[in-house]
């Protein structure tokens, strides 16, 4: 295949619509814009959520409950993940399980859960462990740090 062959994939390639161009377009006179109106205005525009001077239902709508800004988001990571993702004798921490690709990111803190079984001897350093998870690493011949 040479570069002078290549074509884009089929129907990816749009010809562009050009409106006012005469009735015989289908996209002439008003060009698509209807008649009159604040939409039909050039530069016209209103924020997202405006309705026309009705009140917006962002607006409408009761707000409830209290969001804390400050809230720490810990990530769940159960112990059956640890035991598909890593070898026996392995150092899980943050680092590990992001690189790993059990996390995108450590946010705030992780918290090992017990969900699972565990047969390999690790040594998990997290934020929290549940106490069936410690019990569990720990039985398997592991160490649960805290940190």
């Amino acid at each position: 295949m040479k570069l002078h062959e290549l074509s884009p994939a089929e129907g990816s390639k749009k010809t562009a619509r050009r409106i006012g161009r005469g009735h015989g377009s289908g996209w002439g006179k008003t060009a698509g814009k209807g008649h009159k109106g604040q939409k039909a205005r050039a530069g016209h525009g209103m924020r997202p959520g405006f309705e026309g001077g009705q009140m917006p239902l962002q607006r409408r709508i009761p707000k409830r409950g209290f969001n804390n800004i400050f809230a720490k988001e810990i990530v769940a990571v159960n112990v059956g993940t640890l035991e598909k993702k890593f070898e026996n004798g392995a150092v899980v921490d943050i680092d590990a399980l992001v690189e790993a690709g059990v996390l995108k990111n450590s946010f705030d803190g992780v918290k090992i859960l017990s969900n699972g079984t565990l047969t390999k001897s690790l040594t998990v350093k997290a934020t929290a462990f549940s106490q069936s998870a410690k019990e569990k690493i720990e039985a398997a011949g592991g160490k649960a740090e805290v940190i």
